[in-house]
């Protein structure tokens, strides 16, 4: 691939970090070395104030810094990481750990991980006491974890994202158990992840809901698990399954393998357009993240996937292709605000202004925030930053193998 298409995806990644840190990013209540992302834009008090804050939405406006960092390098960009971190852990009243919901936990968990891990920065430090309050909340009974403090409801949105952490905390057999529990109780006649399981007085019931960040964090999970089982077994890279040495490792890792090339063809099916744009209506608020998580993970997968046998391979272009058609459509359906896009929760739809964006008079409704214009959320902006970071990775991936095939290049360890 021509440099030139790989960095069109990267500039416009970069445009979409813009819009971002110019509407929403603002220090917290005015302290030196903070940094947050206001929830809405344009904000209303409360929302100017931090009161309304959302901490796992921090938690993927963290994720997406790190995305750009990792594309390219700044102290710019390195600041804004450590004084995010620090406005997060100030708003939240100094303990990370403090929070009733396991998937908001899991989720900042995720993202701080990534800072010290795949870039080298200084590991937060209460990124281990945020990851063991996590595990510390496994059901004795279940096995997995409940959505919030004392809930008997056991869903994917937290135990997905704590999966990958486990995964990637060396703790796999406890992810591989979790997994397990998902795809024993929560896959639906069409091949996709349901939302989770519900103990009642009359015995567990299934919550039946299909949300897009459910199959997002299943992938992640299993591809997690598929890699390091391949890292035990002493192979990297794309050699053919068949020459693994370990076969118990081998068929430990095949229902996994098997599971994402199922359920990325389920997604591409079900979620789709026939074009390959994820078409799901998710609407504002915490909907707005939705599909924004399940492409960073459909990313993961044209990325990470190993490339040992033809079924992998359909696998990956699927993953890449329900991406990229995704990022063209959303990009050519964005608005422009002073020269950045606004993009639009619907990605096979136009992008609406919000409506006190001060074109004129409010009216009462748009001032107590009556009117819902789902564009204004962070959340939603959120996810089509999130879209084109995915889409400059791939490309990037591309562009990488491309240079690899031709000798100019080594690979690079993912």
């Amino acid at each position: 691939m021509p440099p030139a298409a790989s960095e069109k995806w990267a500039h416009r990644a970069d445009l979409a970090e813009s819009a971002i840190n110019e509407r929403h990013a603002s220090k917290l209540w005015g302290l030196a070395r903070t940094n947050l992302a206001t929830v809405a834009w344009p904000p209303l008090a409360k929302e100017r104030l931090f009161i309304r804050w959302h901490y796992w939405w921090q938690a993927h406006y963290l994720d997406c810094l790190i995305d750009a960092y990792q594309r390219r390098g700044t102290k710019t960009r390195r600041r804004r990481i450590a004084d995010t971190i620090r406005g997060i852990t100030l708003r939240n009243g100094g303990k990370l750990r403090r929070n009733r919901y396991y998937d908001d936990r899991a989720w900042l968990a995720l993202a701080l991980g990534r800072v010290a891990r795949d870039n080298g920065l200084r590991t937060p430090k209460q990124l281990s006491d945020l990851e063991h309050s996590i595990m510390e909340g496994i059901d004795g009974l279940t096995g997995v974890l409940p959505w919030r403090v004392g809930e008997t409801f056991y869903n994917v949105p937290s135990n997905g994202p704590a999966a990958i952490m486990m995964a990637r905390t060396g703790r796999l057999d406890k992810a591989i158990e979790t997994v397990d529990w998902v795809l024993e109780n929560l896959i639906d006649d069409t091949g996709l992840v349901m939302d989770g399981l519900r103990m009642r007085m009359h015995g567990p019931e299934i919550v039946r809901n299909i949300h897009p960040y459910c199959q997002g964090v299943m992938l992640g999970a299993c591809l997690e698990i598929v890699l390091d089982l391949r890292r035990r077994a002493g192979f990297t890279g794309d050699a053919p399954i068949e020459d693994f040495e370990d076969a118990e490792r081998v068929d430990e890792a095949m229902p996994y393998i098997t599971f994402i090339r199922s359920l990325v063809q389920a997604i591409a099916i079900e979620m789709a357009t026939p074009s390959g744009v994820i078409d799901w209506d998710t609407g504002d608020g915490d909907g707005g993240l939705f599909k924004g998580i399940l492409v960073r993970y459909l990313a993961d997968v044209a990325v990470r996937l190993p490339m040992d046998s033809p079924a992998n391979r359909a696998t990956k272009k699927i993953a890449r292709r329900l991406v990229m058609h995704s990022a063209e459509s959303v990009w050519n359906h964005r608005l422009e605000v002073d020269g950045l896009p606004v993009f639009a929760t619907d990605w096979t739809d136009d992008a609406r202004l919000p409506h006190n964006y001060g074109l004129g008079p409010r009216s009462f409704a748009e001032s107590t925030g009556m009117v819902r214009i789902a564009e204004r959320d962070l959340s939603v902006q959120l996810s089509g930053w999130m879209l084109l970071e995915a889409a400059a990775r791939i490309e990037g991936y591309v562009a990488e193998s491309s240079a690899v095939k031709r000798g100019d290049q080594q690979p690079k360890q993912r």
